[in-house]
């Protein structure tokens, strides 16, 4: 695996095997109540341009579990927020800390942070990609269809972060990926060509989301207006208004075809409360396995 967890790109099918075995691993130690605290000592700094509720909680308590510490670094209380080049932060920041995880907007910022830094970096979500939630997720998958091998997985919205990591992880794996955006609001452009020329699957992009959600094993969605597009809210809202799971998408798919959102999820928007609350939904489970997906990050990186 790569010295950072910057993107998928560059990782290896027996990469992801890897991180996948040591999550099931942490995770039954963590179940049975085992200690397994391999990074005893250790440090993460964890830098938040945006909120959050999961990352945080995982990587904190991911770290705590590892025997490590993490360290909450606002930007807006650190000498980033106050025009600290990220060039410094990163030099600075390798002599005391044993890995960075970075939550902010744009892509480059971590890609900068991890050029000037000697310790691994994490990306914990840009506006371009989220790759420690589609870790998770396909995670999730492996436990509950027994494999990602040759599953069709749905993705139905907004071709945002979430959209672009599917993608790029359907580079690189063998499972068959759908999109349905409406017009204007598909996935990364280069993405989605890298994705559609090197997939390991198919990746295909329709406007008419029961197309996609056709025999899918997996149906997944995300909310139509992300942070940062509060100003578009209403304009999505009449756009997307097609776009949502609901009772009649999931007929469209297969009869065990199981539910995903990242989270946060808006009830009566993207999905309905019905089918998230219902028992094909796996939210939960995979808002859980966040944690036991980024420990296993951590200890590969750290």
């Amino acid at each position: 695996m790569n010295k950072d967890l910057l993107s998928f790109a560059g990782m290896k099918p027996e990469d992801f095997e890897d991180i996948w075995l040591r999550a099931a691993r942490l995770k039954k130690m963590l179940k049975e109540g085992k200690e397994h605290a391999s990074l005893k000592g250790k440090t993460l700094g964890m830098i938040f341009d945006k909120s959050s509720t999961r990352t945080r909680i995982s990587f904190e308590v991911g770290m705590y579990h590892l025997g490590g510490i993490a360290l909450f670094l606002n930007s807006r209380d650190t000498q980033i927020g106050r025009g600290e080049t990220l060039a410094d932060s990163a030099r600075m920041m390798s002599r005391y800390l044993n890995g960075i995880m970075i939550r902010t907007f744009a892509q480059e910022s971590v890609d900068v942070l991890a050029s000037y830094a000697s310790i691994p970096v994490i990306n914990g979500l840009t506006d371009l990609l989220h790759p420690c939630q589609i870790l998770a997720d396909l995670f999730t998958i492996r436990e509950k269809k027994g494999t990602y091998e040759g599953i069709r997985v749905a993705y139905i919205g907004d071709g945002n972060n979430i959209a672009n990591s599917w993608i790029e992880a359907a580079e690189h794996l063998p499972f068959e990926l759908t999109l349905a955006c409406p017009e204007g609001y598909d996935p990364d452009k280069r993405i989605m060509e890298q994705g559609r020329k090197c997939g390991k699957g198919s990746v295909r992009l329709y406007r008419d989301p029961h197309e996609a959600a056709k025999n899918a094993d997996v149906l997944y969605t995300d909310v139509w207006t992300s942070m940062g597009q509060e100003a578009e809210l209403q304009e999505r809202k009449r756009i997307f208004r097609d776009y949502q799971i609901n009772a009649g998408l999931l007929e469209v798919a297969k009869k065990d075809a199981i539910v995903m959102h990242c989270l946060p999820a808006h009830r009566g928007e993207e999905i309905t409360a019905d089918v998230i609350d219902g028992p094909q939904s796996v939210v939960i489970d995979e808002a859980e396995n966040r944690l036991h997906v980024q420990k296993a990050v951590l200890e590969i990186l750290i």
